[in-house]
């Protein structure tokens, strides 16, 4: 059988439980992921003199043919989109402006400087979003940004987090697609710290006047991130996620959660249903954290099948905006890309291939027998069949047909780089 006839064989399992296939395809068609170019580069961005990785963030590998500059950046994702179907967003942060070799600070860089991603984006239908770089630069090596005693120094990180704002309200306006511009800053200390509150002050003072700066919510969300600890924070995290929760529901913006940025016992699947009770939308950095905040490519795993189902049995497809955050420098990036992102999809058709109204109705009348019964069941569905003709569909490789693109990509181009 070929994959058309596989396909309609397969949905036949599925429309005894009243899912409509066609339809579920349609609607999958519709989602965009937001792929972090960060993942192209390690992190490495474009800024004329460059600092160290710090605040926490570690790519570790030295996988060849890494791009070194913005056309590189843009080949390599020209060539992950052709093995991912959909249309989707590129995240994109502050270190990837394209100055020309002119030395620009982070409190100076302008939309100008982002102007050959957004005729890059144009030209592909794609969508951009954004995010200050608040890490690796010589005013944050004491770990201390916006929450800095230094007035001096949180002035400059305001200037940074502004102009950010103003880049992504001229994305949201050139692309007619709504910006997400997320703030996250490493700010903590490594022991007990004996006093919590004044740096929680400093920054709260610090958010309040970025967002001074009016900017139309139709071309610009504002979000802020959280975490747990980092590396050199392990003690205190100043933007604890009960700081950044309660802020954003004061300033009516947007909470971000990582999937890596919690205590190992937590999962963010379990807070997507309490956030969406209380938000009109919330945001996702979807990773996969190996014993720590490790950014590892994720995988069609129990912990991101939990997120698609709390986004998709929620109703909350168009509230929740997914975005990918890994680093992985020990394998192929393209692939790591492509790997990444269709787990996500793949885990957003799993959960729309599921009779979910038919579940809740099993757990409200205590049934939890027949409820555990075909949740367990619905794991081994032909799935597989729905997923190769959607990506046919999308005229990128079914299967690990995208491996032989990849293949010849790193022979013709990427080993070029060495």
């Amino acid at each position: 059988m070929n994959i058309k006839e596989k396909y309609e064989m397969s949905k036949q399992e599925y429309e005894k439980w009243g899912l409509d296939v066609d339809k579920i395809l349609e609607e999958l068609n519709k989602v965009k992921i937001s792929i972090h170019c960060w993942q192209g580069d390690d992190v490495t961005g474009f800024e004329t003199s460059k600092s160290a990785l710090s605040g926490g963030i570690a790519a570790t590998g030295n996988y060849p043919g890494k791009a070194r500059n913005g056309e590189e950046l843009r080949k390599d994702l020209d060539k992950a989109l052709t093995l991912i179907p959909g249309k989707h967003k590129i995240n994109l942060h502050a270190i990837y402006a394209e100055t020309d070799g002119e030395v620009v600070e982070r409190d100076e860089i302008k939309p100008e400087h982002f102007k050959k991603w957004v005729d890059w984006a144009k030209k592909n239908g794609l969508g951009l979003d954004f995010n200050p770089t608040i890490f690796s630069h010589p005013k944050a090596a004491d770990g201390l940004t916006l929450s800095n005693p230094d007035k001096e120094i949180r002035d400059f990180w305001i200037r940074h987090c502004k102009a950010s704002r103003k880049i992504g309200e001229y994305f949201g306006k050139e692309l007619g697609q709504t910006c997400l511009t997320n703030i996250w800053i490493p700010d903590g200390y490594k022991d007990v710290p004996s006093d919590r509150m004044g740096p929680r002050r400093r920054l709260k003072e610090s958010l309040d006047e970025i967002l001074t700066q009016k900017i139309d919510k139709k071309y610009n969300l504002d979000c802020v991130e959280s975490k747990v600890f980092g590396l050199g924070a392990e003690a205190y995290t100043v933007g604890s996620s009960e700081f950044y929760i309660s802020y954003a529901a004061r300033n009516d913006i947007m909470s971000l959660m990582d999937t890596g940025h919690y205590h190992p016992t937590e999962v963010v699947s379990d807070k997507i249903s309490a956030m969406l009770l209380f938000n009109d939308k919330v945001a996702l950095h979807v990773s996969r954290p190996v014993r720590w905040d490790s950014d590892h490519v994720i995988l069609l795993d129990d912990e991101i099948k939990e997120l698609a189902k709390e986004i998709v049995r929620n109703d909350a497809l168009g509230r929740v905006i997914i975005g990918l955050d890994f680093f992985d420098a020990s394998i192929n990036r393209i692939a790591a890309w492509t790997i990444g992102t269709r787990n996500m999809i793949k885990a957003l058709l799993s959960a729309m291939l599921t009779p979910n109204e038919k579940l809740k109705e099993l757990q409200e009348d205590g049934n939890f027998t027949e409820r555990l019964a075909l949740m367990e069941e619905f794991k081994t569905y032909p799935m597989g069949d729905i997923w190769n003709y959607y990506c046919e569909k999308n005229n990128v490789p079914v299967a690990e047909k995208w491996l032989d693109d990849v293949k010849d990509y790193e022979k013709n181009e990427l080993n070029k780089r060495i």
